[in-house]
């Protein structure tokens, strides 16, 4: 069927490249004949959706791709749809990528296995390896879904659990590891470094990796960008002495981090459009409000703007709305913000703890950890 363009950067200049040829071949036990499954995939910056009627437990797509690519198959609804109804979704990732790729499912989408080209095999090797540790995060998500509402509103209890969480998520970064040493030229591992530059706590691990991997990863895009982004997580580690920067308040304002210095001040990513963002935000304002009077304060970084869409007015209404009360500055070029950029940020919320003497003491503290490492910090030096 004809494919659709959801979203996409028309202005944007964008280099052009060869494409080659995918079939993606899907076999499902399961998803009743007459179902239209979706699928979802990026391409030259432009969200791509294509659409097959499952026939006699198989469905086909055929398109062009420049280079391997996340999508995802949705069974029966189009989640980019208006209006479309997105509990309970059966659906599945995958990697389109040039070639002839499988999907074999023995009931729902969702426990469909990916298969026929490389980089999806290498994908389901990794997936095994990791499956005990998902099957421990299925199981603490499922249990999270069955708190009650005053559980989730208990700090000492949503501590503990999240402790527990956080204790599985981070058995998996060893797997991560082993997986990009035994697998150099595997673009899963370009991939998985990509993603573990941003740890500190492996930082020097993942620099040793990088250079065994094959100069035709390092070519590519991503493969460029990991050595920016292990620099930028080594000048942003925890003890490491916060870089300075300048950016503009909305009234045109330079504001500068060292214009802080004195103070404990926790230094936000965030943007209008982001929703786990906006979920933390009465998080941090109880902190801000709590501790404000305790030599803290917040400067709080919008990737709003540029290619993420959004105007000033939407990230000054965010603002007033979520009553964020402290310094905001910004420089409207969404993703590409400059300061966002130098501290390495890859995803958001994000946030960083810097003390008086400007050096860093904590990242990405969220829920009840802020709360209780601004206690730790700051009710010691008032009493």
């Amino acid at each position: 069927m004809k494919k659709i363009i959801l979203s996409a950067l028309l202005l944007a200049p964008v280099a052009l490249m060869a494409q080659s040829d995918f079939t993606l071949k899907g076999t499902t036990k399961s998803v009743a004949n007459g179902n239209k499954v979706y699928l979802v995939y990026a391409e030259n910056g432009q969200r791509l959706t294509d659409s097959a009627i499952v026939s006699n437990g198989s469905f086909e797509f055929k398109g062009k791709v420049t280079a391997p690519v996340m999508g995802n198959l949705f069974n029966n609804v189009n989640p980019y749809k208006k209006g479309a109804n997105t509990r309970n979704m059966d659906y599945t990732a995958l990697y389109i990528e040039p070639g002839n790729i499988t999907i074999n499912s023995a009931d729902s989408l969702k426990s469909g296995v990916a298969g026929g080209t490389q980089v999806n095999i290498d994908n389901a090797k990794l997936n095994a390896l990791l499956k005990p540790f998902t099957e421990k995060e299925k199981a603490l998500n499922d249990e999270y879904s069955k708190f009650t509402k005053e559980q989730k509103e208990d700090e000492a209890f949503m501590d503990a659990f999240m402790e527990k969480y956080n204790a599985v998520r981070d058995q998996k970064t060893p797997v991560y590891l082993g997986f990009v040493k035994n697998n150099p030229k595997s673009y899963i591992s370009m991939v998985q470094l990509a993603s573990l530059a941003s740890n500190d706590k492996v930082v020097g691990e993942v620099e040793k990796l990088y250079a065994a991997l094959s100069p035709e990863l390092k070519a590519t895009k991503t493969g460029q960008n990991i050595p920016k982004t292990i620099d930028a997580t080594k000048k942003t580690a925890v003890g490491v002495a916060a870089m300075d920067f300048t950016q503009n308040d909305p009234n045109g304002k330079a504001v500068k981090l060292s214009d802080f210095k004195g103070k404990y001040v926790l230094i936000d990513f965030w943007a209008s459009w982001c929703g786990p963002c906006r979920n933390e935000n009465p998080n941090v304002v109880e902190a801000f409000n709590k501790f404000k009077d305790k030599n803290f304060t917040i400067l709080g970084v919008s990737l709003d703007g540029g290619n993420t869409r959004t105007t000033k007015e939407q990230w000054l209404k965010a603002v007033e709305d979520d009553k964020l009360a402290w310094t905001q500055v910004s420089d409207m070029q969404g993703w590409n913000n400059e300061v966002s950029t130098a501290w390495g940020i890859r995803s958001i919320p994000a946030n960083f703890l810097v003390d008086p003497n400007g050096k860093i003491v904590a990242k990405d503290l969220r829920g009840g950890a802020l709360h209780k490492k601004l206690a730790e910090l700051l009710d010691k030096k008032t009493k």
